[in-house]
């Protein structure tokens, strides 16, 4: 039996949920509510849920609506569409992972410290995300090779952008990059110190070392896994292939050389590959480290993007830097006080 309840207060509560689930949910519960939320309202109902789930949804119209027509420092105006809904959400869901991450990658040192985000940070972690996102959609692609980077038409075009956001808003920003080059350095990459420590926390009694090559592999030869468009989303084809590869690493894992193997350098090396990594977005490094654990995954993924992508480290880092300084600041002092949660996005009482 259908509930009866006036339009206005059945409209009134779908836009009082929280998120764009319960809206579907709720519409499916009756006729008389699935006949209002299809209505004309319905994309203002998605919108409204989305705001509170995964806003600033501005942010994400400015990432999505992107192209290389128009400077990225532009304000777009974006009409709502069922196309744009959906890419909305999609990138806010790519968000929200990020929120989990950050929790864990924040305080690993600290663990008496860690906590969960409260609304407002959730809010600012998720802005930063996709600003970053924006960044590197606009300034890390083959059109920004690498003996262009430090021209000062470049860095002016870059810092355009960068202008567009308060000091507080780039430190929030400048947090969220530390904890996604955490995650690069970590897991997509890890050094071969990192695996040498893990490799003797997992055998402890072993006499034995994981033996490392001198000549990283970076880029590949040959080709391996490649995730296409059409295996990147929900593919049964790339799981198959993604589950298949990570049996076969983890069986071999056990033996001590091929456990080296997976090292990604030391010291210089594996900073310079950081450094490249990092032009990676951040739904792409989330896709790596969910689907790809093994080394010549992630080169075979880096490997398809093109030449431009070698030995061209990310340029946020020296953007903001020239951003600040302009500003009469100093790209040291903000870092310091990021770390010393005074600013970003977790700031401590």
């Amino acid at each position: 039996m259908d509930l009866i309840l006036p339009t206005e207060i059945v409209t009134h509560i779908f836009l009082s949920l929280p998120t764009v689930t319960s809206a579907l949910s709720l519409a499916s519960t009756c006729r008389s509510f699935h006949a209002i939320f299809h209505s004309s309202k319905r994309l203002l109902i998605l919108k409204h849920s989305a705001e509170i789930e995964f806003g600033p949804l501005d942010d994400i119209e400015q990432l999505v609506t992107h192209n290389a027509s128009q400077p990225a420092h532009f304000h777009r105006e974006v009409p709502l569409s069922d196309a744009l809904i959906r890419q909305l959400i999609k990138a806010g869901h790519v968000a929200t992972q990020w929120e989990d991450i950050y929790m864990y990658r924040k305080w690993k040192h600290d663990y008496v410290a860690r906590r969960l985000l409260s609304t407002s940070e959730r809010f600012k972690l998720r802005r930063a995300t996709y600003r970053l996102w924006l960044f590197d959609r606009a300034f890390h692609n083959i059109a920004h090779v690498r003996y262009a980077r430090a021209r000062l038409e470049v860095v002016r075009e870059r810092a355009a952008l960068l202008h567009n956001y308060t000091t507080s808003e780039l430190a929030e920003m400048l947090d969220v990059h530390a904890i996604i080059r955490d995650v690069v350095a970590n897991d997509l990459c890890p050094s071969n110190g990192r695996l040498r420590r893990k490799y003797q926390a997992r055998y402890p009694e072993t006499t034995n070392q994981p033996l490392f090559s001198i000549h990283l592999n970076y880029p590949p030869t040959a080709s391996r896994f490649i995730a296409s468009d059409s295996q990147y989303h929900n593919s049964s084809v790339a799981s198959s292939k993604y589950h298949a590869q990570q049996q076969r690493w983890q069986e071999s894992s056990t033996h001590t050389a091929e456990f080296g193997l997976e090292g990604w350098g030391d010291d210089i090396g594996h900073y310079y590959i950081v450094e490249d990594m990092m032009k990676l977005d951040p739904e792409q490094i989330l896709y790596l480290r969910e689907h790809s654990p093994a080394k010549s995954q992630v080169e075979a993924y880096v490997a398809d993007m093109g030449m431009w992508f070698e030995n061209n480290g990310e340029t946020f880092s020296e953007t903001l830097a020239f951003v600040i300084k302009q500003r009469g600041g100093e790209i040291e002092e903000l870092k310091a006080a990021v770390e010393a949660e005074e600013f970003g996005v977790a700031v401590s009482d």
